[in-house]
């Protein structure tokens, strides 16, 4: 039997790593400088093949803008003492999904991002992935869709 593939939320500052900096980076980055011991433990809990939300955090934008899945579990070097994770880009939302509209959706309640709002790396149970994906219409490459310019095209 295959194991069950997770799902998780990464924060970042778009001023620090944003979705644009990610698809330049040819789809593939370390995910790394986590300090947080409990954000670490998410880290080192995920498998190749799982999915995570990218999400900008910061003043201006408090959305869900893509998603990324893990190609290289937990690993540490000799530059990063913290330990790492790479991720490689698989689609951006076709509709990006702002903080309100989570926390206005009754099918999301008991999501961690809202119990622990400053944890930058957070699991994400099934039924809220389903439903935040169901917000953002989807994202590219998730259903063999090539478009990604509009979500509405019929």
């Amino acid at each position: 039997m295959g194991k069950t593939k997770r799902y998780w939320l990464l924060k970042t500052e778009p001023s620090e790593w944003s979705w644009s900096d990610q698809e330049a980076n040819g789809g593939i980055s370390k995910w790394d400088g986590v300090k947080n011991k409990q954000a670490q433990k998410n880290l080192k809990s995920m498998t190749l093949g799982d999915l995570c939300f990218f999400y900008h955090s910061g003043t201006k934008s408090r959305c869900v803008v893509g998603v990324v899945e893990v190609s290289r579990e937990w690993y540490t070097d000799d530059d990063d003492d913290d330990g790492a994770v790479d991720v490689k880009g698989v689609g951006e939302m076709r509709k990006c999904v702002d903080l309100k509209e989570m926390k206005g959706d009754k099918g999301i309640k008991d999501f961690v991002l809202f119990r622990q709002p400053r944890l930058s790396v957070v699991p994400v149970e099934e039924d809220v992935w389903k439903k935040i994906c169901e917000l953002g219409n989807g994202f590219c490459g998730d259903d063999g869709k090539e478009d990604c310019e509009s979500s509405d095209a019929s």
